[in-house]
């Protein structure tokens, strides 16, 4: 990409796609796109259309969507799968009818089957059963990697997609019900720690392993994989497995993961694990040899990640009460 190509950024006030804008920014791309939702529905498909006819991107960066923690998910499970297969549907149909050059598309590591084999290898998707809780988000974010492989097949089309472990970091959702487990994890420890509150219950014996990113390095990932040469991107995917991990590689228990926070915050109370309470899988890790071959790799470390989270959401910290 030239500094000066016109890129749309969708969904560029997300965790992910605000951390794409800032990474562009800071590389000096000076011609970007982006609209929030009321000035463009991404479900709506006349409106994209009429969006691409009159912008003509050359490059999109599909990183919107409806996405939220296990509560919110069982919740609104017609809403998690509608929107974001609509959303996948217009923009991607949308990319090929306006000839642009290049797409990726971002989803998720919940597209890998429950039992997978772990760390989890590109080539483990649709060999089992899913997690029932996030099923119906889990197949659309499937979905989306099928209509990129199939306007790829069909229309040698340049669609690209990126799997991300779990995420975390500045502009993430600290709702304390529909966030995921370290911003809640963060914002009770905060919460604890201004209250002079004794202890802070955790669900689970802590003993799970979960892999973590940072949504920094998840930006950075993603305009790697986007600005790779397309002979070197298509040596390391195949037509039908086109999609990348993308990760730490490494994973740490959730008690590691609690007491991390917990330092991070400052807080001085006692972790209490409420072993009544379901842990999940008891591993979630992704095989990210595959990215890792084609030169890159995740630099910010957990601790590092945390603690600019944490600096990122006490100086945010209004916009987040109940």
């Amino acid at each position: 990409m030239n500094k000066d190509s016109k890129i749309f950024v969708a969904g560029h006030r997300g965790l992910v796609g605000s951390a794409i804008v800032r990474q562009l920014k800071g590389d000096c791309f000076s011609n970007l796109i982006v609209r929030t939702h009321d000035e463009l529905d991404l479900c709506d498909q006349s409106a994209v259309n009429a969006f691409f006819i009159e912008q003509q991107p050359e490059y999109v960066i599909l990183a919107a969507g409806k996405v939220g923690g296990i509560h919110a998910n069982n919740t609104y499970p017609a809403e998690f799968i509608y929107e974001n297969m609509m959303i996948e549907a217009n923009v991607v149909h949308a990319s090929y009818k306006n000839k642009i050059k290049r797409l990726l598309f971002l989803g998720s590591s919940c597209i890998y089957p429950k039992l997978a084999e772990q760390p989890m290898r590109e080539d483990a998707l649709l060999t089992s059963a899913l997690e029932l809780t996030n099923q119906p988000y889990a197949v659309a974010k499937i979905a989306g990697i099928k209509l990129c492989e199939s306007y790829n097949r069909q229309y040698d089309t340049d669609y690209r997609s990126v799997m991300p472990t779990n995420l975390y970091g500045q502009g993430d959702n600290f709702h304390p019900e529909n966030s995921h487990v370290i911003p809640a994890l963060m914002r009770r420890f905060h919460e604890a720690k201004l209250n002079d509150d004794a202890q802070v219950i955790v669900w689970g014996t802590g003993n799970a392993k979960r892999e973590f990113l940072h949504v920094d390095d998840m930006a950075a990932a993603s305009l790697f994989v986007l600005q790779l040469d397309s002979d070197i991107y298509k040596a390391n995917t195949e037509a039908m497995l086109s999609h990348i991990n993308v990760g730490t590689g490494i994973d740490c228990s959730i008690r590691e993961m609690a007491e991390t926070v917990k330092k991070v915050v400052g807080y001085g109370g006692e972790l209490v694990f409420d072993v009544s309470k379901p842990d999940g899988p008891p591993r979630k890790l992704l095989d990210v040899s595959r990215l890792n071959a084609m030169g890159w790799q995740s630099a910010i470390s957990l601790e590092q990640g945390l603690s600019l989270t944490y600096k990122w959401f006490v100086e945010n910290e209004g916009h987040f009460r109940a």
